[in-house]
């Protein structure tokens, strides 16, 4: 091997790792400049499938990766979000959406006959842009731009790296045979594209290297392209089956779906393409070029998508027989943290939009928890129920674990790539957990004020237990509203909780002198007017951090 040969060698990886982290680049830049409207997409989820279809292939397009589109719809469907028949139209939308890397990786091709529409003239100056928008622009927004075009440029850098370096070597006979091989063996054409495409975990990027293969003169027979990228597509789907390892059974049926759709069009399509070989064998021995493969690679993830879409519950019930069970005996064993935590799920970070919304609805679970905790505290206040007592103090234990679990997340998000919105919203979100937890310890203490088991019993008379109950149901609804609030950024629940926090504060004063009288006046068992006094404290304290909660949503606006 001579020195060209090392440096050609060196040249094509330095391209290819430029290719890589430009998408990279690209797509979180993409992602913060989308924020909440990523978020809203959410939404579509729940919809209709052919909704769902298109915010796959939009998903997708942003991030760059089928793979990782459904390796959030299983993170999704093992948090609950999603059912598995809403997942199928995002995974069918997420391989359409793969398409626009093999456009954008066409316009270098497209370039070549229009000097002035060539990407390789305009990348230095888009990286160049770039990163003096990322080095002194003054708005977050501005730098994100900048990290789109930094990144856009460095992926036609690196595919003109790739395809230079790679020039020198494509009239040797080695890459003829390989691809005359490839072409004339479907199942060995499929395997190789499933095999690179698995080790560099996207169909985008083993596209795109094709692509460069082609693009650079190397003779790539249509039939050998066809089959690679027909391979490709089952090679997307060993991200998303690695990441449902140890899930529930709903989330690995989500990771078999992708795996048996993608399969299932390969079959059709590759036999059909074997079949018309036989009677037109020009096709094993047609060049095809960088567009051409582009073109193939849309028509085929658009007809298939079209052709399975009539039998998208087939495909539920196909991964129902495949993964045998019911999540409900799957659920039976699952541990304490695993049922309550339902919508963190580590796979959702590979999107920072999501992950951020994500949280939020944890919060939000969370958050009606421990509302029904306080209620729960309330009635055993009036009734004395040890049972209730006993349930307030289990629940109080899993509301720590929340606590900690969801705050372990947040600070994942952290370190994710978020703009300045999405900062603001995960710092509230600490703080509103940090509130939410000192509800329930509240909770905890008005339980424990009215647990008696071993002390003598206390009572209340009728006229402090309705002005106990009174407070209490302001009180709730002051809690209640500041958890709308989180859930739906509604600043008329914020309001309505300020309204409710006023009126527990007067409450709580004018209660307290009342039955600091009753007490002067005898006519209640002293003992009781304590724990009535602290009874009241603790609800007026539930109230103040209500306040807090509706208070970082109201800074959201």
């Amino acid at each position: 091997m001579t020195i060209n040969d090392i440096q050609n060698l060196f040249t094509f990886a330095g391209g290819l790792g430029m290719f890589l982290f430009g998408m990279h680049s690209m797509s979180g830049g993409i992602q913060k400049s989308a924020g909440q409207r990523m978020q809203e997409l959410l939404g579509i989820l729940t919809n209709h499938r052919v909704l769902a279809i298109l915010m796959g292939a939009l998903v997708t397009a942003i991030i760059q990766s089928s793979g990782a589109t459904t390796v959030m719809v299983v993170g999704f469907v093992n948090a609950g979000i999603l059912t598995l028949n809403q997942a199928v139209g995002v995974i069918m939308g997420a391989n359409i959406g793969t398409c626009i890397t093999a456009w954008i990786v066409s316009l270098g091709q497209i370039g070549d006959s229009f000097q002035a529409l060539s990407p390789s003239l305009y990348a230095p100056l888009l990286v160049g842009i770039g990163a003096f928008l990322i080095m002194f622009g003054k708005k977050q927004r501005t730098r994100v731009y900048g990290e789109i075009l930094t990144g856009l440029g460095l992926l036609f850098i690196g595919l003109d790296f790739m395809k230079n370096s790679a020039e020198a070597y494509t009239d040797l006979p080695i890459f003829t045979d390989a691809f005359s091989l490839f072409g004339s063996n479907p199942i060995l054409g499929i395997l190789i594209g499933m095999v690179v495409t698995g080790i560099m975990q996207s169909s985008s990027a083993s596209v795109g290297i094709l692509q460069t293969l082609a693009s650079t003169g190397a003779f790539v027979t249509a039939s050998s392209a066809i089959y690679i990228s027909l391979g490709s597509n089952i090679g997307s789907c060993f991200t998303a089956l690695l990441s449902s390892i140890g899930t529930p059974r709903n989330a690995k049926r989500a990771a078999v779906i992708h795996l048996s759709f993608n399969v299932i069009g390969t079959i059709i399509f590759g036999t059909a393409i074997y079949i018309f070989t036989l009677f037109r064998p020009v096709l094993l021995h047609t060049q095809i070029d960088s567009v051409g493969i582009s073109v193939f690679h849309t028509v085929f993830n658009i007809l298939c998508t079209i052709l399975l879409f009539p039998f998208s519950d087939k495909l539920v019930a196909l991964s129902g027989l495949l993964v045998k069970g019911s999540d409900e005996e799957s659920s039976a064993d699952a541990n304490e943290e695993t049922v309550t935590l339902r919508h963190l799920d580590e796979r959702i970070l590979e999107s920072p939009s999501f992950a951020v919304e994500n949280a939020i609805l944890e919060v939000v679970h969370m958050g009606k928890i421990t509302l029904e905790n306080m209620e729960r505290a309330c009635e055993a206040v009036l009734t004395f129920d040890e049972k209730k007592i006993d349930q307030v103090y289990n629940t109080e234990k899993t509301i720590n674990k929340m606590e900690k679990m969801i705050t372990e997340y947040l600070v994942k998000i952290t370190n994710l790539s978020l703009n300045e919105e999405q900062h603001m919203i995960v710092n509230n979100l600490f703080y509103s957990v940090s509130d939410i937890e000192r509800v329930g310890d509240h909770s905890e203490n008005i339980a424990e004020l009215v647990d008696r088991r071993d002390k003598e019993p206390i009572s209340f008379s009728e006229e402090a237990r309705g002005e106990l109950r009174e407070i209490m149901e302001v009180t709730a609804s002051a809690f209640r509203y500041s958890i709308k609030a989180r859930e739906d950024v509604s600043a008329s629940a914020a309001a309505k909780v300020v309204k409710y926090e006023d009126m527990v504060d007067n409450m709580e004063e004018e209660l307290r002198e009342r039955h600091i009288e009753r007490l002067s006046k005898q006519l209640c068992n002293p003992e009781s007017g304590v724990i009535f006094l602290d009874i009241i404290s603790n609800l007026e304290r539930i109230s103040d951090h209500a306040y807090n909660l509706a208070g970082y949503v109201m800074s959201e606006h």
